[in-house]
């Protein structure tokens, strides 16, 4: 059995702060370099061909990914003008450390001569990789392991711009096709899956998403108001509804509301309100995780009213750091954080002010206090989807 790690999100999304699905394929990478009892090779779409890594450049892929740290564009890079800095830095690094390189009419020699038959191909991206890929793969007898974070885009079109609908439709149906194992990240994803997979019935695991905070190395935040406040994580879109946050904060007289998140899309009217600075409302567009993590552990409680999700990282993460959580009654956050939150129906402005209010008192007194809950670790995910294998 060797392991094929799909690696060219992490090659194109280098020097950026990270997502939660960057974040799912570093740990991957992470997990499978440390596991030495498994051969492992990673592989890097190009515009010029394929890329491929053994253990140490997958090695060296991590570390320049958890430091930062990209070399100079090769020639390759430089005479490609379109290509932006960040991506021919990375692409050029993965080029020195690659055990071999291919053009894609090469794609089928390269693996066999160098991967063998039988190879374990993981795609973590949730981005439909090339059908050259898919069937040089199912030619060496390959097994393909496809991760499906979502169905969001097929469900909520309408929280979607341009042709995310479209792209991640032909990516579903691709990967339902040639896909022998769907990794689904919750049974309330997995019911979704099957549900737009029908007729046909993919083999599917499910397995949630570790979460491991370094809680000793997390220092609260000074409240950037002088005051209690409460925080929303999440890039600012129009599925994440922070409009119920602005509409009810002038009723907040208690606490101040910290906002997280980059700019995102098709909430324009809200950047405006943004921009005109409301009174008691600070926002942060480039806070670095440890920032992020240091506003959320010094705030009164987490709020997330968002109107669907796939999983619900911040939360999830608030709620391991002990810090309380106000969030829209989902399925799905019934069923990663259980008991923990106070659920409140978005639909219900006064319940949001009724909650938020209520625990800005509470920890005015002293009593808002919650245990911290426990997390699925990243060796519980592992185990869940490797004994599938």
């Amino acid at each position: 059995m060797t392991r094929l790690l799909d690696l060219t999100r992490l090659i194109a999304r280098a020097g950026f702060r990270t997502t939660g699905i960057d974040r799912v394929i570093y740990c991957y990478l992470d997990h499978f370099v440390r596991d030495t009892s498994v051969p492992l090779f990673g592989i890097v779409r190009t515009a010029a061909g394929y890329i491929l890594l053994d253990r140490s450049g997958c090695a060296d892929l991590r570390d320049r990914i958890r430091d930062n740290r990209w070399g100079k564009p090769d020639l390759l890079s430089r005479i490609r003008r379109k290509y932006k800095p960040n991506l021919a830095a990375a692409e050029s690094d993965m080029r020195r450390a690659a055990l071999a390189r291919s053009p894609a009419r090469g794609l089928e020699r390269m693996l066999k001569k160098r991967v063998g038959t039988g190879m374990q191909y993981f795609n973590l991206g949730q981005k439909a990789p090339t059908r050259r890929l898919l069937d040089t793969l199912k030619t060496l007898d390959g097994k393909i392991i496809t991760m499906i974070y979502d169905t969001i885009p097929l469900d909520h079109p309408e929280f979607c711009v341009g042709r995310v609908t479209e792209m991640f439709d032909d990516f579903f149906q691709r990967m339902m096709k040639y896909s022998d194992i769907t990794i689904c990240i919750s049974e309330f994803t997995r019911q979704n899956v099957l549900r737009h997979a029908a007729p046909f019935t993919p083999r599917t695991v499910t397995a949630h998403l570790g979460v491991e905070i370094d809680l000793p190395d997390i220092r609260p935040a000074t409240p950037p108001g002088g005051r209690p406040y409460f925080v929303i994580l999440s890039t600012i879109e129009v599925r994440k509804n922070h409009r119920l946050l602005l509409d009810i904060w002038p009723e907040i007289p208690e606490a101040d509301l910290v906002i997280v998140g980059r700019r995102g899309w098709g909430v324009d009217e809200l950047f405006e309100r943004l921009d005109a600075r409301p009174p008691h409302v600070f926002e942060y567009n480039n806070a670095s995780d440890e920032e992020a993590f240091s506003l959320v552990k010094g705030s009164t409680g987490m709020l997330f009213p968002s109107f669907n999700e796939g999983y619900g990282l911040p939360p999830m993460e608030a709620a391991v750091m002990g810090v309380p959580v106000i969030c829209n009654d989902l399925p799905i956050f019934r069923e990663i954080l259980g008991d923990y939150p106070v659920y409140a129906d978005v639909n219900d402005r006064y319940l949001w002010i009724k909650a938020i209010r209520k625990l800005a008192q509470d920890h005015k007194a002293g009593v808002a206090t919650q245990p911290p809950m426990e997390p699925p670790t990243w060796d519980d995910h592992f185990k869940a989807v490797l004994r599938h294998l």
